[in-house]
Parts: structure tokens; sequence; C-alpha cells
């Protein structure tokens, strides 16, 4: 399978730290952001690249040349003027007639399982599969928004179809939203630009070969319903700017890069919802009503910066007695996404339990009156969420803000379980803080 990487950015952004270097030869931690890169892909059999380059593209084909000292196949593709981020593509036939391929920007420190996403690709037939992720500054980042099936569709239980419908540039206005991050690594069918090739009317008439990859290509095929989002919490970072380089050194010397790559398994914070990182308020129904508690964010911020994944595991009962659809839920979570976000903080996942044994409620759903075995205390939401994400649940935490968070997670097997008092200002931060610490003296 090919990969190509567009390697043409100048940086302007970053120019302080290099100006006289294309953006992805500023080196991180001794290496060309390039060469971690091809590190990675080759790792995962990956070795046929090609490198799109432009501005100074003779310094990284004077560095990388063929390939064969970091055992890889590379060539090149120059572009005589700048083509944005997709023009290159439709002027390369081995492209538009061959088998799918993987594309990537070339200013992205990254350590992923691209297997699985292949995996991913392949599962759906996609003619586009994009890579999405949560990061601590969605207000400014391109979103994903993608198909959930009601629950009178899939069987009494929304079924996330993964298929992308919705898509906000940095520019659109928005109010709440998940955390789904486009980040600029995408699979692609030579169908995508086969199709999109018919319809493509030239943006620039003075350089009509200049694409944009979002906006003309992939945003325009939603329609279509074949591009597919694939979310992961694997180490993803963009360099666009000193403050964010400077903390991809960091985390490279930690560790933290490497080992966020989900071929290893993951340690996790698992974090209850009502009184843990929101105010309680009894059975929470709409987003008016949720307030993040004193310190909430901070302490979500402090696992993102660490080598543990933030989780919410949060018992619902609010569908089952019909106090509240899931649309609603849906909207409630996005907006605790949304203020985390505004903090720098943010999930990497969200896992429910809409289940209560009683009855008795005048709206309530049968369908969800069961005594089920992800209801805290038991463990079913912190096994779901260890299967999916690789998470190894002795080497993680869990914290509530009530003795059936503390079971769950002892019926989980974690490594330790905390209570806390949510009356008291900072509770979630004073306990994160005392984990990590204790985490960090091992």
């Amino acid at each position: 399978m090919k990969t190509v990487i567009m390697a043409g950015g100048k940086g302007t952004r970053i120019a302080s730290i290099a100006n006289d270097i294309p953006k992805p030869m500023i080196k991180v931690c001794g290496k060309p952001i390039l060469e971690w890169q091809i590190e990675n892909l080759r790792s995962c059999g990956l070795t046929d690249i090609t490198l799109v380059i432009g501005h100074l593209g003779h310094v990284i084909r004077d560095y990388f040349g063929d390939g064969q000292q970091l055992g890889v196949q590379i060539s090149y593709f120059e572009e005589t003027q700048p083509l944005g981020t997709a023009g290159a593509l439709f002027c390369m036939p081995e492209l538009m007639e061959g088998d799918d391929f993987l594309l990537m920007c070339g200013d992205i420190i990254i350590d992923v399982d691209f297997n699985r996403f292949v995996r991913f690709h392949r599962e759906h037939n996609a003619w586009a599969s994009l890579m999405a992720h949560p990061n601590g500054h969605p207000y400014d980042s391109s979103l994903l928004i993608t198909e959930t099936l009601p629950p009178a569709q899939s069987g009494g239980w929304p079924v996330e179809t993964h298929r992308v419908t919705g898509w906000l540039n940095k520019e659109d206005e928005r109010l709440y939203y998940k955390n789904r991050v486009n980040a600029g690594i995408e699979m692609i069918s030579p169908k995508l630009l086969r199709e999109t090739s018919k319809q493509l009317v030239p943006r620039h008439p003075e350089n009509p070969g200049k694409i944009d990859l979002d906006r003309d290509v992939l945003k325009p095929s939603l329609s279509s319903g074949h591009i597919y989002a694939y979310d992961t919490s694997e180490y993803i970072k963009d360099m666009g700017t000193p403050d964010r380089l400077r903390e991809v050194e960091h985390d490279i010397i930690s560790g933290k890069v490497t080992s966020r790559n989900l071929r290893h398994k993951q340690r996790a914070i698992f974090l209850d919802r009502d009184g843990t990182l929101n105010r309680y308020v009894g059975f929470l129904t709409a987003p008016e009503q949720l307030e993040l508690l004193e310190g909430a964010a901070e302490a979500v911020k402090a696992i993102n910066a660490s080598d543990f994944l933030a989780v919410v595991v949060t018992n619902q009962p609010v569908i089952a007695r019909g106090e509240c659809s899931w649309e609603q839920l849906q909207d409630i979570h996005h907006k605790l996404e949304t203020l985390l976000g505004r903090e720098g903080a943010f999930v990497d996942a969200i896992y429910v339990c809409p289940h209560h044994p009683d009855s008795g409620f005048e709206d309530e759903r049968p369908e969800y009156k069961l005594d089920c075995d992800c209801r805290k205390p038991k463990a079913g939401l912190l096994q779901r969420a260890a299967a999916e994400l690789n998470i190894s649940l002795a080497e993680s935490y869990m914290i509530g803000d009530d003795m059936r968070d503390k079971k769950a997670g002892i019926n989980a097997g974690c490594k330790e379980s905390v209570c806390i008092d949510t009356n008291q200002p900072g509770a979630l931060l004073h306990a994160v803080s005392q984990l990590l610490s204790a985490y960090r003296s091992l």
C-alpha cells in the first residue's frame, strides 16, 4: 500500500523555530518530523512512500534520498506551483487508477497503529476514512459529525455508524459539539478522486490545479454516504506552534508518544459524571442543567498530560425512566465536551448505562427496565471500555462520588478506586493529583 505525505508546507506559525527549512523538517528530539512519521509507517509495514514537496523541497530530497537508509522506498512529486492540500493527488495517475492509499500531512507527530486504521477502512468499504481524535483545542480545529442510528432503528440502543454527515470548519458557527477533530490522516479510495474530478470546479482560476482536500474534496462528498470517521485515542499532535513543539518533545522523552500506540495496553482513569465532573442536580435531563465543578477541567487536563486516558463511565437511568431522550443525552455530553475543550481538556470516551431495574415511572421505557451487567456498581462499562480501547484494568483507576462508583472500580479489578466528597471544592483535582503523584513515584 502506498502512503502519500504532503510535505510542502511553509510553517508560517512556527517560523520562529526554523524559517530556512520546510516545516516537516523541523527537528523534534534530534530528528525531523518526517523521519518520526516514516519510522511509524515502517513499523506497520508501510514502506512505499511518496513525498509531495514544494517549498525548499530540495532539503527534504537531500536528507531522505530514496529512503533506503530508513528501510523504505521514497519517491517524490514536486509541485512547480502550490497545488493546495489535494491538487497533487489529481496529477498522479497511479493514485487515480491504483489501489487505496494512505494520505497524511507532514507536520504532525504521530505514533499510531495504521493496521487498525486500514482494517476499519476496508470493513466500511469507504471512499475515504478520516482519522479523528479529541484534542485540547477543538474550538480552533475542524470537527467531524457522524451518524448515530436512533434506538428505533437499532434494536433499542443508538448505534454509531461512523459515517460522516457534517463538517465544522474553524470559522463555522458552533454551540455544543463532540470533540472529534479531523486529524489530517486519511485512507483514500481512487473512486473518491474520480468522482470528485467530475464535479470539481476550479476555485482559483489563476491556478486551477490548487485544490483543498477538506473543502473541495471531502466535505462536498459527504452526501455520497461513503465518508467515515475512525476514532482513536493514539498520539496525534499538530506541530503548528512553538508551544506545541515543546509539548511534543516532552511527550517523546517521557515515553508517552510511543505508549499511546494501540498496539500497547493503555492505562485509564475512569471518571463518574454527575457529582464528579459536573455539579449534581439530581436527574440531569437538559444541557442547561450541566455546570462543571470547580477544578474539573483542570483535573481532566492533568490526566490528558499524563500516561492515562480519561474515560467517563456513567449510569443514566433517566433513559429507562423516560425522563430524557438519547438525543437530549447526546446534547448534554456535547456540552460537557465543549466546556472541557474551552479549558484545554478532553475526555477520550464516554460510556453510558441507560438501564434501571425498578418499574413504576409514568413514561418509563420497558426495553431498558432490566438488571443489566453495565449499571454501576457492576463492572460492565469499564470492561467494555477496556475491550474497545485496549485498557489494562489492573493498571487503571476509578474516581467517583458514590460508593457504587468505587465498587465498580473494585469489581473491574482496577488498581485503586476512589470516592470523593463532591461538596469539597476541587475534590476531583485533588484526587487526580494524588493518584498521578503516586503513579509517578512507583
